[in-house]
């Protein structure tokens, strides 16, 4: 996470379009999990050819678009976070899904998240979210699991094929800097647990078995970056509205629990995402950044990706005004979104991009999507959010060098 010299560089938040062919290759994994046959060349030559895909279009920090996050349908909303079940040993299906159906009610100081269908958005927009025609969409229900026993980290094979891949399309590239998504703590911990006493012995328990990913990708000398939407978005899945303290207090031991994941790794390679939840939907229930950005910086991490662009959130730019960057670190904020199928103008992300160059310093700004793009709009809308982000970039670097 070094910063600026001459321009202003281009990333993005993770997640990419997969291809058709990778999409059948994962569907017929999950019929036959077994039938590993051509499927890791075909892994290796998609990520390849997206690597010089993303530097065509301007992107100066790439990642492998989470291929290896697998995704079996073109609309997935969820890989991010379900990647992770088939890395850790310690969990069963839940038959009964109570992380989604369960409803429960916080009091003051007792802050709990109720099941994910009960959340105050969606509460309040009942009619629209349960039309299939609204244009709402918070992804397709899929199995999940629950925690039965001691969690352990069982996906080193995985992660060393992410790292590898990635490391291919940058040796294609020349590109020197790239970075592999993981799961945090918070976020991880949002499934329902049957195993451990108290919630504080399973959050750390899920920093125990993820440390081991993030230090594979560490010591592989890439960027890893934090997938962490539970620290903004856990805010609506609590019912009713608690208190700012509340859940500032409820917050507090999810980001000491990712922090003591990345102890003693170092912040210049970690960047932390953070994000309101990738749905369509009227988000009129998200906690203000105002209320977040002093949680956010405790994170060890040498950069800061936040949601920006999508029109919920793209005032909050003037946060940065009242907040002190800490020295030497950098924000990587949303410039393009992914909530909308409008393709945004190059003088917008250039106008976007300028207003936080002059609030933190054209060194500090690194310009991003608002989430990721895969599985979330259509592949053609999504790379020409990217071709929009690049050449927006290369106009506010006119206008900032």
């Amino acid at each position: 996470m070094t910063l600026n010299t001459d321009h202003i560089r281009v990333t993005h938040a993770g997640s990419l379009p997969r291809t058709p062919e990778l999409i059948a290759a994962n569907a017929s994994r999950e019929e036959n999990p077994a039938d590993l046959q051509g499927y890791n060349e075909l892994l290796t030559a998609s990520v390849v050819d997206l690597v010089q895909r993303q530097q065509s279009l301007g992107v100066d920090i790439p990642n492998d678009g989470e291929y290896g996050h697998a995704m079996s349908a073109s609309v997935d909303y969820g890989a991010w976070w379900s990647y992770s079940f088939a890395r850790m040993g310690g969990l069963e299906l839940d038959n009964d899904a109570k992380w989604a159906v369960e409803p429960k009610e916080s009091t003051p100081g007792n802050v709990q998240l109720t099941g994910f269908i009960h959340r105050r958005d969606r509460t309040i927009f009942a009619e629209a979210y349960n039309d299939p025609t609204s244009g709402i969409f918070t992804g397709g229900p899929k199995p999940f699991p629950k925690v039965t026993g001691p969690l352990v980290y069982t996906g080193h094979d995985a992660v060393a094929s992410d790292i590898a891949n990635l490391k291919a399309g940058l040796a294609a590239t020349g590109l020197k800097e790239g970075f592999v998504a993981a799961l945090s703590p918070g976020s991880a911990s949002r499934i329902t647990n049957e195993y451990y006493a108290t919630e504080e012995e399973y959050i750390y328990a899920c920093a125990d078995a993820l440390r081991e990913e993030y230090k594979a990708i560490i010591d592989a000398g890439l960027i890893l970056q934090i997938d962490d939407p539970s620290i903004a978005e856990n805010w609506d899945q609590i019912s009713p509205e608690p208190s700012v303290a509340d859940y500032l207090d409820f917050t507090r031991i999810r980001v000491e629990a990712l922090n003591y994941a990345l102890r003693g790794l170092p912040e210049e390679q970690v960047r932390f995402h953070l994000c309101w939840g990738s749905w369509h939907g009227p988000h009129t229930t998200d906690l203000p950044l105002a209320d977040l950005v002093e949680t956010m910086l405790q994170i060890n991490a040498g950069g800061y990706s936040f949601e920006a662009a999508n029109v919920r959130h793209e005032h909050e730019w003037r946060v940065w005004e009242d907040t002190r960057l800490p020295e030497g670190k950098v924000i990587i904020p949303g410039i393009v979104s992914h909530a909308t199928n409008v393709v945004e103008h190059p003088d917008l992300v250039a106008d976007r991009i300028v207003r936080f160059a002059e609030v933190v310093g054209r060194e500090n700004v690194i310009a991003s999507t608002d989430c990721g793009l895969g599985g979330r709009v259509h592949p053609q809308i999504a790379f020409a959010k990217l071709e929009a982000l690049g050449e927006g970039a290369r106009r506010a670097t006119k206008r900032l060098w």
